[in-house]
């Protein structure tokens, strides 16, 4: 049992390191050597475990190879990954492994559970993604019964003496040391979900302050670098190519996925052939009496804009990207949030200046545009005072863009059918396509529009505003993200990386600043099963983010006041339910009272037969057994065992009747030697002979000649209540 227990702790410990790493390694979050070099040493290690074989570095080499990691740990910080969580990582991974090969205390085997445990808390910081639940789950049983042995270890070391269980050399019993094993993968499951279940409680009913979820060591998406104020001409292709999650977004009132909007972030105004940036100064934005944060007045600070069309409020979930830029629909009005500075700039981008409460969850409302076409073709053609910023074309660029934009636009005669006939001439002259160039060409717009004729929609957008300046139009683009995949179970637009995209704005006199889209539509992708089921797969990490992780004081008060109403209406139903079947009944006893009152008896006779129908039910058993002895007395040779042993039933009960009573521990031999009247004991000797025959021999003449043994020892029983009845009459 020892040496059992003993290999089942180490395959445990080896198990809980790997469900340890397997958390931090699912993150995503750590790098590929780290994963191969740890990932080959856990292979060593498993397959020691499994051929026996062991190798276990000297303890005077361990720690040698501590303190020259202390030097590689320094450098990791300070030149290699520069991170405190990354530097620190790897610390414990290297401790880790060191640890795994030099296993010969019992303080080493604690030291691993606690590397263990410190590799799952690193990947509780590294990732806020659902599956770290499956991954905890895992590690969970696995610690849960690796404890369990380590206290059995320590208890059998601790012993003097060992008991030896005497069931062990019966073959058909489950050796001792296997059925340890079953009730060692039977009660983890159990302590798991009992485990579950009250850190789901404390987790839910415990007040809440606070929700940074260690965000200053959380690690930033490359998503981030394309919604700064300088973004390189191609970085939103780049984005694209990734299907990442970046945000969920609950537009109220919307149960079919009817929109198709443009998530504004930043715009960019200058642009120098090859990157896009803006120099805007932020205004900070004061909240209001209620909490919201009041956009509109800020937005168009020329006080321009276009027709108030539909008002939308909606809700935001948003991935941690490492980013402070607020992704809005078009004309925000106001934003709500767990954010103590907000900023918005002359762009109408809006960021967050609270470092310690990053984006993650927020509420706004939107205006969006009614474009008026007819009012548009009367602005002014000329470009107001000011908006020099907006027409700027520095350095100067190919000839052939400008000469090409005149062309278009000539036969137009207003600025908006002007910069209409660009985004039309752009997205039907064009195809889209998310390959790259391989080298970014001196003048990447002109190679664009008169080599490759083809590209992203960085390319459409910073043509078509380069185009509309050389028209003396103000233009800029903005970055952000378009549409989204409408998931009918949440009721949320999924938006991922792959719907980044970048658009223009054009500035009109009167009407402010109207969004053109010339990239042509790419191709629409195939529903399968699989798509259906990232639905439900996103659905899952959607509660995931908005219960688990994101959860606050302001989720509280939402469970417990959806709680209160839930259960105001279980119970509001439930008394009218028995106020219903109160009715109900009082109007059935009534009815019944009128028939009784006028069918007496028939209600009798039906009384009668419910009462006989009862009685027959309860003593359904009981009437069945009767009609089965009474077939068996009858009929022997049909299953002499059985008749057998019910004929030798009764001769005992009729034998305690003459006061010789039958305990369970005599046999029947001992209880014919044990009747003390020779006449009696030779028939009841002959009846048992006659019954160990048929009991155990299955002779049927033996069975069917039971009853008439019986009868004889009926008679000794009659003719003695005769004798006592003639002794009465003579007294």
């Amino acid at each position: 049992m020892a040496k059992a227990i003993e290999r089942y702790f180490n395959v445990a410990l080896y198990l809980l390191v790997l469900s340890g790493f397997g958390a931090l390694a699912s993150t995503g979050g750590l790098d590929l050597p780290a994963v191969i070099l740890v990932g080959l040493a856990l292979a060593v290690r498993g397959y020691q475990l499994l051929t026996g074989r062991e190798f276990v570095i000297p303890e005077r080499w361990t720690t040698i190879l501590t303190l020259i990691y202390v030097a590689i740990y320094l450098a990791d910080y300070f030149f290699l990954s520069r991170s405190f969580l990354t530097a620190t990582v790897h610390l414990v991974l290297f401790a880790m492994v060191v640890r795994l090969f030099s296993l010969q205390r019992t303080r080493d085997h604690y030291m691993l559970a606690v590397l263990s445990f410190l590799m799952v808390l690193a990947a509780a910081v590294l990732t806020v993604g659902s599956l770290f639940l499956f991954s905890f789950a895992a590690f969970l049983l696995v610690a849960i019964i690796t404890f369990v042995l380590m206290e059995m270890r320590h208890s059998i070391a601790a012993e003097s003496t060992r008991a030896q269980d005497p069931r062990v050399a019966s073959p058909s019993v489950i050796p001792p040391v296997r059925r340890m094993a079953y009730g060692l993968l039977a009660i983890a499951p159990v302590l798991m979900l009992m485990i579950f279940t009250g850190s789901f409680l404390i987790f839910f009913l415990l007040p809440r302050v606070s929700s940074h979820y260690l965000s200053a060591y959380t690690p930033t998406s490359d998503v981030s670098t394309g919604f700064t104020d300088r973004v390189q001409l191609g970085r939103i292709g780049q984005i694209q190519q990734s299907s990442a999650v970046v945000m969920h977004i609950e537009i109220q009132n919307d149960l079919l996925g009817s929109y198709d909007l443009k998530w504004r972030g930043v715009a960019l105004s200058n642009f120098d052939g090859r990157t896009w940036s803006n120099s805007y100064e932020q205004t900070q934005v004061r909240p209001s009496g209620d909490g919201f944060y009041r956009l509109a007045r800020l937005a168009d600070p020329r006080g321009a804009s276009a027709n108030a069309g539909r008002s939308i409020h909606y809700r935001v979930l948003m991935e941690p990207l490492g980013t402070n830029v607020f992704f809005l629909a078009e004309r925000p009005q106001s934003l709500a949030g767990n954010f103590r500075q907000v900023s918005m700039d002359a762009g109408g981008a809006v960021y967050d200046l609270d470092a310690e409460r990053p984006i993650n969850r927020y509420e706004a409302e939107s205006q969006l545009p009614a474009i008026d076409s007819d009012e548009l073709r009367l602005a002014a053609n000329t470009a107001p005072v000011g908006m020099d910023e907006y027409l700027k074309l520095q350095p100067p660029l190919d000839i052939r863009i400008s000469k090409l934009a005149e062309e278009i636009a000539a036969p137009a005669p207003s600025n908006y059918e002007k910069a209409t006939a660009v985004e039309q001439y752009l997205s039907t002259h064009f195809r889209y396509t998310l390959e790259l160039p391989r080298i970014l060409t001196r003048d990447p717009l002109a190679n664009f529009l008169f080599v490759r004729k083809k590209g992203h929609c960085e390319y459409f957008a910073s043509s078509m505003a380069v185009m509309l300046r050389s028209l003396r139009i103000p233009s800029r683009i903005v970055t952000g993200f378009r549409g989204g995949e409408f998931n009918d179970l949440t009721g949320q637009y999924v938006v991922r990386a792959s719907d980044a995209h970048s658009w223009v704005e054009a500035y009109f006199p009167g009407s402010g600043w109207i969004s053109f889209d010339p990239t042509p539509a790419g191709s629409v992708p195939t529903r399968t099963g699989w798509s259906r089921m990232q639905l439900y797969i996103d659905a899952a990490a959607s509660f995931w983010r908005e219960w688990i992780i994101n959860y606050d004081a302001s989720h509280q008060r939402a469970l417990g006041t959806d709680a209160a109403t839930s259960s105001r209406r279980f119970f509001d139903e439930a008394r009218r339910w028995i106020g219903r079947l109160h009715r109900a009944l009082l109007r059935s006893a009534w009815r019944a009272h009128d028939h009784m009152i006028n069918f007496p008896v028939r209600w009798l006779v039906g009384v009668f037969a419910i009462a006989a129908l009862l009685l027959t039910l309860l003593n359904l058993r009981r009437v069945v057994s009767g009609l089965r002895d009474r077939g068996l007395r009858a009929h022997p040779e049909r299953a002499p065992r059985e008749s057998a042993a019910l004929w030798y039933d009764r001769m005992v009960r009729r034998m305690a009747r003459l006061g010789w009573r039958k305990s369970s521990s005599q046999t029947p031999l001992d209880f014919v030697a044990a009747i003390q009247e020779a006449a009696l004991q030779k028939k009841v000797a002959k009846f048992t002979r006659a019954y160990e025959s048929a009991r155990f021999g299955k002779s049927v003449d033996d069975a069917q000649s039971l009853p008439a043994l019986f009868q004889d020892i009926t008679a000794v029983e009659t003719a003695k209540s005769r004798k006592t009845t003639d002794r009465a009459a003579v007294s």
